[in-house]
């Protein structure tokens, strides 16, 4: 029951955190004004960030379904509780250093964060039983996929890195390609849906974001996104779930 609270409590503290550094702002700054600062052009229009209420209900979800006595002894969450207040410490670690303008730093713990979620993804995975128990993390997952190369993509602007001479909009096109690969190759060998979806909401965003200014990119990004879609239905294979309690 111990571990039930500490779920609940860290996820909280990352809710709290989050809304607060939009709603004081910390250091004066929003989220989106420190983002806006300079021309990425991975960066999808602002409605994508909404994504976050949909990982945090989901994660709420998830934590809730621990508290009947049958399931608090679940594997899912017998296996995974310290590596899920990692990443909620790590979710708050990112947005102090991002508000306090630490770009550098956001890119390691962004990085680090990734790789706690690819961890917990497995473990999640192994011992899933039914739907509810993957999607948050699936999703979670995903979504800090897109976030990773958006964060290290800012911070090489802001370090004045001139990409190998490459023009912006062609580097960005090669993001958008080697997104598509991350996403289709995940949807196959994990077999799941949910991860590539919201690489398809993240990418139809950059397309919105850039069909003023980048045409080019913004199309590429909606050829992309099409080029998903498909993908979905034949970049799979037989799955099975293997629980364990």
């Amino acid at each position: 029951m111990k571990k039930f609270w500490l779920n609940v409590f860290f996820l909280v503290a990352v809710i709290v955190v989050n809304a607060l550094a939009n709603i004081l702002p910390i250091n004066g700054l929003t989220t989106g004004m420190i983002s806006d600062r300079l021309t990425v052009l991975f960066t999808p229009a602002g409605y994508v960030f909404s994504i976050w209420s949909v990982i945090y209900l989901t994660l709420a979800i998830w934590v809730s379904r621990q508290w009947p006595e049958h399931r608090r002894n679940l594997g899912i969450y017998l296996h995974t509780h310290y590596l899920f207040w990692l990443t909620c410490i790590l979710n708050i670690t990112w947005i102090l250093l991002w508000h306090y303008l630490y770009f550098g730093a956001t890119v390691i713990v962004m990085l680090t964060l990734l790789v706690s979620l690819i961890v917990l993804y497995k473990k999640v995975q192994r011992r899933a039983i039914n739907f509810l128990d993957l999607l948050p993390f699936s999703i979670y997952l995903a979504w800090i996929s897109v976030a990773t190369i958006t964060n290290i993509s800012y911070y090489l602007v802001e370090i004045g890195w001139d990409r190998f001479g490459i023009s912006d909009q062609i580097w960005t096109i090669g993001l958008l390609v080697a997104s598509a690969g991350l996403a289709i190759g995940f949807r196959y060998l994990q077999n799941d849906l949910i991860y590539p979806l919201v690489f398809v909401w993240a990418i139809l965003g950059v397309g919105v974001e850039n069909q003023g200014r980048y045409p080019v990119v913004s199309s590429v990004a909606y050829i992309v996104v099409g080029v998903i879609v498909v993908m979905l239905f034949i970049a799979r294979r037989k799955h099975r779930f293997n629980p364990s309690s």
